[in-house]
């Protein structure tokens, strides 16, 4: 199978490239350099020459707190570059598989999101994610929509990284304690993706690590298994603000997984043990 992912320069677009080579598929891999999303001529062309059977769409803006004053650009990368991927998809028959977020739902309450539950996000990053949902429900007939969390990989910033530049230059952390979720591992997610994207049971999907955490405790397994002696501290978000709200709740009930035929990913603490073990720590 050919197929094009946006993004593949990225934390996940990165090991998506890599996981599709291994499954023996061909990766043809597009940033912002090679197809601009926002162009809706350009990702014609670039998707038409590419000559592929699906798109696997992880580019996105994802800077959360910077979004909130640059709503415009957010939009327009997020929900008008999808809706232009969309289209195409649609005009060409192609599969398309939309990386979308927890953030989507308002986090509120302890019961894990379903799939299929109403959606009403508490920030601008959120809402943008959310109109491209909108845009490849409305266009694709053959779309996965696949919510993640909690992103962690070789490529890009992500907490582990942050947790340890902080640990090993400041020996005392602060972290909020009231948010739960899961961490996901870029290369498990790849996995699972390519393995989606070889099916056609689509729909909508949550896909993290097993295993639920708040952010506190994620960055206390992250010192302990790295051996770094650091004071962490529980804080509430309120002690901790940040311009976009965040979602107290982003249990994501992940049975569809099991229904449909894939397996789930592993335990958060596993993935967090070999990325350390990759990384050098």
């Amino acid at each position: 199978m050919r197929v094009l992912v946006t993004g593949a320069k990225g934390q996940l677009g990165s090991d998506v490239m890599a996981e599709l080579e291994k499954h023996g598929h061909v990766g043809i891999g597009t940033d912002v350099e090679e197809m601009d999303i926002t162009d809706l001529e350009k990702v014609e062309e670039v998707i038409a020459q590419a000559d592929v059977e699906a798109v696997v769409h992880c580019a996105a803006y994802t800077a959360v707190d910077a979004a909130e004053d640059n709503v415009e650009l957010c939009r327009k990368i997020n929900a008008a570059g999808t809706e232009n991927i969309a289209k195409v998809c649609k005009e060409h028959g192609l599969k398309m598989m939309y990386i979308s977020t927890d953030y989507v739902f308002d986090g509120e309450g302890e019961r894990p999101w379903e799939p299929d539950d109403e959606r009403h996000p508490l920030n601008v990053y959120g809402q943008t994610k959310y109109e491209g949902e909108l845009a490849v429900e409305e266009n694709v007939e053959k779309f996965f929509i696949v919510r993640i969390a909690w992103v962690f990989g070789l490529n890009g910033k992500n907490f582990v990284k942050t947790m340890l530049n902080l640990g090993k230059t400041r020996g005392e952390v602060s972290v909020v304690n009231d948010q739960i979720g899961s961490p996901t591992y870029t290369p498990d997610l790849a996995r699972l993706l390519v393995d989606m994207i070889e099916t056609e049971h689509y729909g909508h999907y949550h896909a993290t690590n097993e295993g639920l955490c708040t952010w506190y405790e994620f960055a206390r397994e992250i010192f302990r298994q790295a051996g770094i002696d650091v004071k962490v501290t529980p804080v509430t978000s309120k002690q901790f603000p940040a311009k976009a709200k965040r979602p107290f709740n982003s249990r994501m009930n992940k049975d569809k997984l099991t229904k449909n035929g894939f397996t789930h990913l592993p335990r958060w603490e596993d993935a967090l043990k070999r990325y350390l073990t990759l990384i050098g720590e």
